[in-house]
């Protein structure tokens, strides 16, 4: 599997009806009224695809151009036309123009974190990161918000991901499957599959063992989070591995011919396939990485070549593989890399830096009304045109489309609260 480095040397694996309204501001009192008479779609989403994009993918050469802009910020990618009047986006997403009605595009996100492993850390969890304490990613808070069948791990990240589950403990972190799938072929995930020729009777008779031991040694560490975390998680293991469902959720290739064509040959694409599968049987929330948007050099021949093609396979495929499943409405999807890239482009390496005082997020399913575009950057992208939104904005969104009431306190092993997300209102606009 290839492998992205970022210019501070952290490794990742490859891992919105019409016109623009950032301008119409919708007031929350208007959205609740909105929304008692009926006229708001905020039945929550039962669960999510969220899709990581690390490196920082240029807002200017994707979602957010400036064809009249100067020659030093415009770019060599022009604009085409989407099937939302009124709606463009970059030539090298075709597909994604076709299925802009499906989804949202939110410009003008700001914020002021420009490295890779604190912007990550924001936009995994939608509250800025502090030295003091790791707060947990999206997929821990709807795990543990919203469960799962016990059979069927809740969190799964294709092939890993970097939210973490922070003071929450290890019994919410993700189920890494630590390999992407290949096209018409079982996909085999360690701690699920029986491999090296073991049975399910030798994996029950192991539990029993395990039941005892425990036995012996209850009473023993009660408010230990790490062994309560690791407790669930063999409780679990056993569950999922005698458990034919499981098994299969992760078996691609047990999708039909007619629907697994929608979807390329490329790991991003399969990856996206399996996101598909693994929600309709039932698992909480799945994310998936495209890795390699750190373009300081080589820019345009970078996304032209592989990152916008991909992305544009692989998300346009998940959308419409989602709405003909029926899962569109009830699975809500949330696509962000952690900042944009310098509207000013650094000439002399062909490229664009960190900047993450303008940059988009998608958001998809469930509540939100797609075919938008919601928030405004200015005539060269270098910030929002008026009102910007900020990560904590988006999650409280996010949060909102999923049910969860992102004000809800957690306590910390040591008894401090915590809100969900700390600042942050929902953005009506997303619903409405």
């Amino acid at each position: 599997m290839t492998l992205h480095k970022t210019c501070d040397g952290v490794k990742r694996r490859d891992m919105m009806k019409l016109g623009v309204l950032g301008s119409m501001s919708l007031t929350l009192p208007k959205f609740l009224r909105m929304a008692h008479a009926g006229e708001v779609n905020d039945a929550p989403a039962k669960s999510a695809i969220f899709i990581n994009l690390p490196g920082g993918p240029s807002h200017m050469d994707s979602f957010d151009l400036k064809p009249n802009a100067g020659e030093d910020y415009r770019g060599e990618f022009n604009p085409i036309k989407t099937n939302v009047d009124g709606i463009e986006i970059s030539e090298h997403l075709p597909k994604l123009a076709q299925t802009m009605d499906k989804f949202v595009i939110l410009r003008g996100v700001t914020h002021t974190l420009a490295a890779h492993r604190l912007g990550q850390e924001y936009v995994n969890a939608g509250t800025k990161p502090l030295p003091s304490l790791e707060y947990p990613g999206y997929g821990s808070v709807v795990t543990k918000e919203l469960g799962s069948p016990k059979d069927l791990p809740p969190f799964v990240a294709i092939p890993n991901t970097n939210q973490r589950p922070g003071f929450l403990g290890v019994k919410y972190a993700a189920l890494n499957t630590g390999g992407s799938p290949q096209p018409g072929r079982p996909f085999s995930v360690r701690g699920i599959a029986l491999n090296n020729g073991q049975t399910v009777e030798q994996v029950q008779k192991r539990q029993g063992l395990l039941k005892d031991l425990d036995a012996t040694f209850s009473g023993f560490e009660k408010n230990n989070q790490l062994l309560d975390g690791l407790d669930q998680f063999s409780q679990q293991a056993y569950a999922m591995i005698t458990s034919k469902r499981a098994r299969a959720a992760f078996d691609i290739s047990k999708e039909s011919p007619a629907f697994t064509k929608k979807f390329g040959t490329q790991v991003f694409d399969q990856s996206c396939l399996l996101a598909t599968r693994l929600v309709e049987s039932g698992v909480r929330f799945v994310t998936l990485t495209l890795g390699g948007w750190d373009t300081h050099r080589d820019n345009w021949n970078r996304l032209s070549e592989r990152n916008l093609p991909q992305l544009d396979s692989g998300l346009s495929s998940l959308l419409v593989g989602l709405e003909e499943k029926g899962l569109l409405e009830s699975t809500a999807v949330f696509v962000t890399g952690e900042f944009g890239r310098t509207p000013k482009i650094n000439r002399e390496r062909g490229g664009r830096d960190h900047y993450p005082r303008c940059m988009f997020m998608l958001l998809a399913g469930g509540g939100v009304r797609g075919g938008q575009v919601i928030g405004e950057s200015n005539e060269n992208a270098t910030l929002p045109a008026s009102k910007g939104y900020s990560p904590d904005d988006v999650a409280a969104s996010f949060y909102h489309n999923m049910g969860i009431d992102h004000t809800k306190e957690y306590h910390t092993a040591t008894g401090r609260p915590i809100m969900i997300v700390r600042d942050g209102t929902v953005i009506p606009e997303l619903f409405s």
